[in-house]
């Protein structure tokens, strides 16, 4: 995976065109009957909070197989995809916001969804802190699988929160059991592209991530290597004596 990042280019290609198809679907699709233009966003709220919820997955994958295998690479999965999920977490929140204010007349309410979902984006933020702590890999993978593996409980609290108290926030659209909500076949197939789309991103950036941990990992280990090069070893002393 690391010599891939790193010799191609695909990824910034994968993600420009899948961010490219996602704008000018959502740009074209119709507008809703009551909210107007003002649904657009949800072509990037939805998409964002699923990517949120896949990468923290991943991360509670990558850190249950490093707690069985002890190889770092699982490591670095699960460390790069919480850095992704903590991103599209804070993005979903930000959009939510913004569509909060027109549609319930606040920016924020202490609703079910929303309270958990910031408790989420914070646990993240606090897994991202802990693995700051050491520099040593062992001693961070370890510490930081443990609450990759238990932050992952959040995960179904989080989605099925709608369903299980009163909330504001409109419950699941597409995964229902008498089938989606969106009665727009345009609608329904822009939010299904568009999630389509963030997910190619989220693939992309995995890849480049993961790579960016391998090779700070790589510095790390030469700079604590007994035998790493001293700056200014190559320079002698000059003998007096010699013409």
């Amino acid at each position: 995976m690391a010599v891939i990042a790193r010799n191609l280019r695909w990824p910034w290609i994968a993600i420009g065109v899948s961010l490219a198809v996602s704008f000018t679907l959502a740009m074209t699709s119709p507008a809703d009957d009551v909210q107007g233009d003002l649904v657009r966003i949800m072509y990037v709220h939805v998409p964002s909070a699923w990517l949120a919820y896949t990468a923290f997955f991943v991360t509670f994958i990558g850190s249950l197989v490093y707690l069985v295998t002890r190889n770092l690479k699982a490591d670095r999965v699960a460390a790069a995809s919480a850095e992704i999920g903590v991103f599209f977490t804070g993005l979903a929140l930000a959009l939510g916001m913004i569509w909060a204010k027109p549609t319930w007349g606040v920016w924020w309410t202490w609703d079910a969804r929303l309270t958990l979902t910031a408790i989420m984006f914070f646990v993240y933020l606090g897994y991202l802190a802990l693995r700051r702590t050491t520099d040593d890999p062992v001693m961070r993978a370890s510490r930081a699988s443990v609450l990759g593996v238990l932050g992952a409980i959040q995960i179904p609290i989080v989605h099925f929160s709608v369903v299980w108290w009163r909330t504001l926030h409109q419950p699941p659209s597409i995964i229902r059991p008498d089938g989606p909500s969106i009665q727009d076949p345009m609608m329904l197939a822009t939010l299904i592209i568009s999630v389509i789309a963030f997910t190619v991103v989220y693939v992309s950036l995995m890849f480049k991530r993961i790579e960016l941990i391998h090779l700070d990992d790589e510095r790390r280990a030469v700079e604590d290597s007994p035998d790493r090069p001293v700056a200014g070893e190559a320079v002698t002393v000059p003998e007096l004596g010699a013409n």
